[in-house]
């Protein structure tokens, strides 16, 4: 049974790894024995991360990546096999929400600029394309391997406010779907793609939305914790259980799905 959930010398590579949830992916996994590829449009950040993580004895490195320039991911890509020698497991963690997209008593919904949109839309569903094109095309190549990537309960549920980015995460679900019929029907069986649905943990993106400068819960945040059964945020290594499971030999058989991990948010009708 241990098997099952053995990741010992994976080579990983996560986009948008030196963020709140991915990076603490990355020093989780690294310390199961894996071998982490920081992918991040901040450099310097990614390879302080990784220098934590080495410090407390695992295997990763920095790796700089803008997952709307393809030439860039190519880049990264080429250092990661360099490093590496392979790539196991892509875990797309790029994405986020932008003020400039969400209604607020300041700017109404028609006052939203298309390049806000289309800004939110780029990161969130190119930002998870381009990363997975270059990679699958490694990993197609070897016959086996994992994509896993990062949804939202907003795309099962959509909120007040965060139409865009709502739409986006339905969006990468969607291609999650299409992505693990592609690639089991036209390269390996042995080739999985899924994606998780975190449910509210508190990054740098939705932090202005969910608390006060005070450190308080806004009327939105409280709402949230409210209608969430386990009444509370997610704590970031909360997600690590199921990030396993799905990058693992646990889930052999398992393709084509988004898991939530949101507390029972999706579960309660608030009734």
């Amino acid at each position: 049974m241990e098997t099952l959930f053995e990741i010992k010398d994976k080579c990983i590579a996560i986009t948008g790894g030196a963020g709140v949830l991915c990076g603490c992916m990355a020093a989780e996994l690294a310390r199961l024995g894996a071998k982490i590829c920081v992918l991040d449009c901040d450099e310097s950040r990614a390879k302080e991360l990784c220098k934590n993580i080495e410090a407390e004895g695992g295997f990763a490195f920095g790796v700089r990546a803008d997952v709307l320039d393809k030439k860039s991911i190519q880049a990264a890509f080429d250092s990661a096999i360099k490093t590496m020698g392979r790539v196991d497991v892509l875990i797309n963690g790029a994405g986020g929400n932008k003020k400039q997209a969400t209604t607020s008593a300041e700017l109404s919904f028609s006052d939203i600029s298309a390049e806000a949109v289309k800004n939110v839309f780029d990161l969130n569903i190119l930002g998870t394309v381009l990363p997975s094109q270059v990679f699958a095309k490694h990993i197609a190549e070897k016959g086996e391997g994992v994509i896993l990537n990062t949804s939202s309960m907003n795309a099962f549920r959509p909120l007040t406010n965060i139409f865009a980015y709502s739409a986006a995460k339905a969006a990468v679900s969607n291609f999650t779907q299409w992505l693990a019929v592609h690639m089991c029907q036209n390269y390996s069986k042995d080739i999985r793609v899924n994606a998780i649905a975190p449910g509210f943990f508190l990054t740098e993106q939705n932090r202005f939305l969910l608390t006060e400068e005070s450190g308080e819960l806004t009327e939105r945040g409280k709402t949230i914790v409210d209608h969430t059964p386990m009444a509370k945020f997610g704590q970031p290594n909360e997600l690590i259980g199921t990030v396993l499971w799905l990058i693992s030999d646990a889930s052999k058989f398992v393709t084509g799905v988004v898991v939530p991990v949101d507390g029972g948010f999706s579960a309660f009708s608030g009734v």
